[in-house]
């Protein structure tokens, strides 16, 4: 009998299993990639929507809507929507000692956060505040590697801290600086909410990776709304709908729809295959969507330094989002 002949057959199979992991260990990763631009996809709308709420917010509040009413009348809106598409959701079971960290996230994410920040922004600048949000993907970058034990690198640091330049420089210089009412009181109000926001996404992180956004964020919504009642709904029953015209309602329902139920429903879904610090990094991109709309709705002009201050943020997001790209196998 002839040796080599019969390990032929076994050499054969030992290829044929090897191509089929390697088969496998491809598709997988071409998937994760499919689903980690899709994230980022997610959150790039979740930016877009939110740059551009900054016009359309101004001419809703705090002329005919005062800003804690409409923190009621989006959390109202956005937990409603939430359970009627939860009921097409997979149903998911949630544990018991969960609760207490939905209920955590509601605080940082649906409630004190928006009460924090609308109440600071009415006491400083808008400027001032958009300055000291940026402060958000640092904190997160901090609270990921304390909690999460997230690893961080230099690529990382370094893009973060180019889209912070970008966005400081955009917000600072390309706008005119005007004095708030209590710009001290607000400015510290501005950046609790930039705390709480930080928390918020790193709870939230926890949700994510253990049950369907869909199953909780209900839950936080309905926490929350609970908490927002008590501060706003003085204000709420002061609004005058009759005196509304329909262009200011449409704007009224851009801002419940969109910058509320879509945002938090995008940044869910992209926390799903995101980090929280890649999530955070695109805040950077909120000043440009707003100086972009400005610019197509005639309010701003163009300049160089809005154009440079474009760039680094660009650059700045771009060494964040791939730095942990799944490698491909060859």
């Amino acid at each position: 009998m002839n040796p080599k002949k019969s390990t032929r057959p076994e050499v054969k199979g030992i290829k044929c299993k090897k191509a089929c992991i390697l088969i496998k260990l491809k598709t997988r990763n071409q998937r994760t990639m499919n689903q980690r631009n899709v994230a980022l996809l997610l959150a790039f709308l979740a930016a877009l929507i939110y740059g551009v709420s900054y016009t359309v917010a101004k001419d809703v509040m705090p002329l005919y809507i005062k800003p804690y009413g409409f923190i009621i009348l989006r959390v109202l809106g956005a937990t409603i929507l939430f359970w009627i598409i939860s009921v097409f959701a997979k149903k998911e079971k949630i544990e018991k000692q969960d609760y207490l960290r939905i209920f955590l996230a509601a605080i940082f994410g649906a409630a004190f956060n928006m009460l924090t920040f609308f109440k600071g922004l009415s006491l400083t600048t808008p400027i001032s505040a958009s300055v000291i949000m940026l402060a958000t993907p640092i904190l997160v970058l901090l609270l990921s590697t304390i909690i999460l034990k997230e690893k961080v690198n230099l690529k990382k640091i370094i893009g973060i801290t180019i889209g912070l330049l970008g966005a400081f420089v955009l917000i600072v210089y390309g706008q005119s600086m005007n004095s708030g009412e209590n710009p001290l009181l607000g400015n510290f109000l501005v950046f609790v909410n930039a705390t709480l926001y930080s928390f918020y996404l790193i709870i939230v992180k926890r949700l994510t990776d253990k049950y369907h956004p869909l199953t909780f964020v209900k839950w936080i919504y309905t926490f929350g709304l609970f908490m927002v009642i008590p501060f706003g709904f003085a204000e709420l029953q002061e609004v005058q709908w009759q005196l509304m015209s329909t262009n200011i309602l449409i704007k009224a329902g851009f801002i419940v729809v969109f910058t509320t139920f879509f945002t938090y429903l995008f940044n869910l879904f992209a926390l799903t295959n995101l980090k929280p610090t890649t999530l955070s990094i695109f805040i950077y991109l909120q000043p440009v969507i707003a100086t972009i709309y400005a610019l197509i709705t005639k309010s701003d002009h163009l300049s160089i330094i809005k154009i440079l201050a474009t760039l680094l943020i660009f650059v700045g997001v771009y060494m964040v989002t791939i730095v942990n790209k799944p490698k491909r196998i060859t």
